[in-house]
């Protein structure tokens, strides 16, 4: 990944250019760690430079999320996959391109099955998720928290 965009403060220029990372992956067997390690430099990145808060659970859930949709591609899908973060407001905006137009679906909760959970615990952390065909491929996009919200905390 190389980061392609970066805001130098969190005022107006943000709203033309807000800290991104993106990257195409070339398919290797080292993608998946890739992108994961890189997602939570990025993130650490937005907390140092840019002074926003960014947990400890968000790095997690972002580290996750990439590592579940580049999985994703490299099982299902021909060709590179094309992972981009971005913050927008309080969030971070995944996506992950490649080039297969089929949609992803989770399946049906079934604890006697193995495998094939990372669609539905990638849903149930994401503040979003939509999945969208392109001209050549399809686009997932999760958007995540930065912080932790208060209101899921233990009691």
């Amino acid at each position: 990944m190389t980061e392609s965009d970066a805001g130098k403060d969190r005022g107006t220029e943000w709203a033309d250019r807000p800290p991104r990372i993106a990257s195409a992956l070339c398919g290797d067997g080292d993608d998946i760690a890739r992108a994961r390690r890189l997602s939570a430099d990025f993130l650490a990145r937005v907390r140092t430079e840019h002074g926003l808060d960014v947990s400890h659970r968000a790095v997690d859930l972002t580290r996750l999320v990439v590592g579940e949709l580049v999985t994703n591609v490299r099982k299902y899908a021909p060709g590179p996959a094309s992972p981009d973060l971005r913050i927008v407001g309080d969030a971070v905006v995944i996506t992950v391109r490649d080039r297969d137009p089929v949609l992803p679906v989770a399946r049906a909760a079934d604890v006697g099955r193995v495998g094939q959970h990372g669609l539905e615990i990638v849903m149930s952390v994401a503040r979003s998720f939509e999945a969208r065909r392109e001209p050549v491929g399809k686009r997932i996009t999760v958007t995540l928290a930065l912080t932790d919200d208060p209101g899921d905390a233990p009691t």
